[in-house]
C-alpha cells in the first residue's frame, strides 16, 4: 500500500492510499466522487508510513479478502514452540548474587515487575 496523487478536474489534487496493483486505475475523488487520473507530483509514499500503520493496513487488506477462522486466529496467538515466559513456573530462591529473590535482573527501577 502506498499513498498515490490524483488530479480531480473539478476538485484539484488529492492523494489516496491504494494497493499498487491499482495505482494506476482511476481514483474516485473524495469530494465529489468523479474518477481521477494519478499524477506524479512526487514519488509514492511507500516508506513514509510508521510500521504499526503499514503492519495494520495489511492485516486489514487481508482480512477483507480472506478472514481467520476461529481456529486459525487462536493458532496465530498462541507462544511458538519453546516459549520462555508461558512454561512451568520456578521459585526463585534467595541468593548471594540474588539476595532478595527477584525473577528478573535488579535495574535501576526496583517499583517495576517482571514478567
Amino acid at each position: 500500500m502506498a499513498l498515490y496523487e490524483y488530479d480531480c478536474p473539478d476538485c484539484g489534487d488529492f492523494t489516496a492510499l491504494r494497493p499498487m496493483a491499482d495505482s494506476a486505475l482511476p481514483c474516485a475523488c473524495p469530494e465529489c466522487g468523479k474518477p481521477s487520473l494519478r499524477v506524479i507530483l512526487s514519488a509514492p509514499a511507500l516508506a513514509t508510513l510508521a510500521g504499526h500503520t503499514r503492519k495494520a493496513i495489511a492485516a486489514n487488506e487481508r482480512s477483507a479478502h480472506a478472514p481467520k477462522t476461529v481456529e486459525e486466529y487462536r493458532d496465530s496467538a498462541r507462544h511458538p514452540k519453546g516459549c520462555g515466559c508461558c512454561g512451568p513456573s520456578r521459585n526463585v530462591e534467595p541468593s548471594k548474587a540474588n539476595p532478595h529473590g527477584l525473577k528478573g535482573k535488579a535495574s535501576g527501577r526496583p517499583w517495576m515487575i517482571s514478567h
